[in-house]
């Protein structure tokens, strides 16, 4: 084979030396509770090793509600952490320098507001919040396909997505304005090609969207990241990696990428969390390994693994430290760093590759022709396919010829003695008391205009970061926002 590592199309990874000159971006996501106990975790993490932190926010946050709301109960800070205003962003990262860490935010739908309120954090900090960086997942679209936690309609939703584009790459140009995201794809039952195939539409129909509002290609593009996940199949992750660089590539080019950063598909990638078993919990420390070295031989840029206790609970601290030492010792002690892109001219792994891409290109062309990701998703292409993917694999699991471990073969009468971390109800009473005590105490006059300026400024073409960014600062909550702007775009029932 030809291709060089470091340039187009990329098959070979997008730096020409990869981890020889710097190793990918250790990241472990974490976030549950109040900020108080996020805040704590994140500090042991940072004392542990980690180099950017990657934040996990409950599902009131996820789909706009403040703790106190009704359809909060008995969510708050179950699946992450509970973020309702300024105040709680300042508790998240106290004692941490925004402009010294990379903070990755899992975040969608309400994702402006997450961003507004970093932004607003980092400028209290005295940060130039043009050298702040990290990413923002911001992706919608996988969020209609495959997860659930999208409020507004597809259009004013990708034109919050434009505005976050148009926002930082003036404002904020070192942010990601968006991960886009195979991961809950195939945590949804994809498998590997359609997790490539539906991931890169999604990436071009956010393309066309930016083009469509006259942003330049060769700016925008290059803040753009993906995300995705990896499973036991080594050579079939490497194989899936190494094509959607390639792919990618001719994809920005079709689209008159000209600057070779804005044709470089840089990712993050979270081992397979759907992956992980109940029985037999510890069986999931190799699991995690496996599919963590296969991101590492993919050439990933950063890379979480998960804890083996996560089919339970929330991680604890032993299993975050575990997972994270995976990590270390593949990056010092494997071998595995010590050349870009070790497998290539395998003859099993660039024929697995081409496959694969082949395969995915398929599955592209036919989104393609119903008119993009958006028309795919709201005739539910997409969504049959991945269930269709689904199906297939529990079936392959029922009658034994898809073999999990300690789940359907060599199985055991054990005691599970794992021990779990678990969120107490009682933070919803903490949080609905901070909120009492914050709309007590701040500008209600200031708040209420701040509101009803992005009201109004929702029916224009106005770019509504600036608007945001000032009402996260006059203590506008989350809720208050998402509920404004529920107002004027309505609710997508789906």
């Amino acid at each position: 084979m030809n291709e060089q590592p470091g340039v187009f199309p990329f098959t070979r990874g997008v730096h020409a030396a990869m981890y020889r000159d710097r190793l990918w971006t250790m990241r472990q996501y974490a976030g549950f509770s109040t900020a108080e106990e996020s805040n704590k975790r994140y500090h042991y993490l940072l004392g542990q090793g980690v180099s950017g932190l990657s934040v996990a926010f409950d599902l009131p946050t996820q789909i706009g509600y403040d703790s106190d709301h009704a359809m909060s109960e008995g969510e708050v800070g179950k699946v992450g952490v509970a973020i309702d205003s300024l105040e709680d962003m300042e508790i998240l990262f106290q004692g941490i320098n925004l402009q010294e860490v990379s903070t990755s935010m899992t975040i969608n739908a309400t994702g402006f507001v997450l961003l507004a309120l970093y932004i607003a954090l980092a400028k209290k900090q005295g940060a130039d919040i043009k050298k702040i960086s990290g990413t923002i997942q911001n992706d919608i679209l996988k969020e209609y396909a495959a997860r659930g936690t999208y409020i507004y309609p597809p259009v004013p939703s990708m034109r919050l997505i434009t505005d976050i584009f148009e926002y930082c790459s003036k404002e904020v140009p070192k942010w990601n304005t968006i991960s886009i995201s195979g991961y809950h794809i195939r945590e949804a039952g994809s498998n590997a090609v359609q997790e490539l195939a539906f991931t890169l539409a999604n990436g071009k129909a956010y393309l066309q969207a930016a083009i469509d509002k006259g942003l330049d290609i060769n700016v925008f593009a290059q803040r753009l990241s993906f995300f995705f996940n990896a499973h036991n199949n080594i050579f079939e992750e490497v194989a899936k990696f190494r094509a959607a660089r390639r792919m990618w590539a001719n994809i920005t080019k079709s689209l008159g990428a000209t600057d070779p950063k804005a044709q470089m598909l840089r990712f993050h990638t979270q081992t397979g969390g759907s992956t992980l078993t109940a029985p037999q919990p510890k069986n999931n420390i190799v699991r995690v390994t496996l599919q963590a070295l296969s991101a590492v031989l993919g050439g990933t840029q950063s890379l979480h693994t998960n804890g083996y206790d996560e089919a339970l609970s929330l991680p604890t601290e032993e299993a975050a430290t575990i997972a994270l030492r995976s990590q270390q010792i593949i990056a010092y002690e494997s071998g595995a760093t010590q050349t870009t892109d070790p497998l290539a001219g395998s003859y099993y792994v660039e024929a697995l590759t081409n496959e694969v891409e082949a395969d995915a290109w398929k599955l592209i062309e036919k989104i393609d022709a119903m008119g993009g990701a958006v028309k795919a998703i709201e005739q539910n292409f997409i969504q049959d396919e991945i269930a269709r993917s689904a199906y297939a694999y529990n079936q392959a699991i029922e009658d034994g010829s898809k073999v999990i471990v300690g789940v359907n073969k060599f199985t055991s009468k054990e005691t599970n003695d794992t021990p779990l971390l678990k969120i107490d109800d009682s933070i919803r009473l903490v949080q609905s008391e901070k909120l009492k005590t914050l709309r007590a105490k701040r500008d209600a006059v200031k708040a209420t205009a701040c509101l009803e300026t992005i009201r109004q400024k929702a029916s224009t073409k106005e770019n509504l970061m600036p608007f945001v960014i000032d009402a996260v600062e006059n203590l506008c909550t989350l809720g208050e926002i998402s509920d404004t702007l529920r107002s004027v775009w309505g609710e997508y029932k789906g």
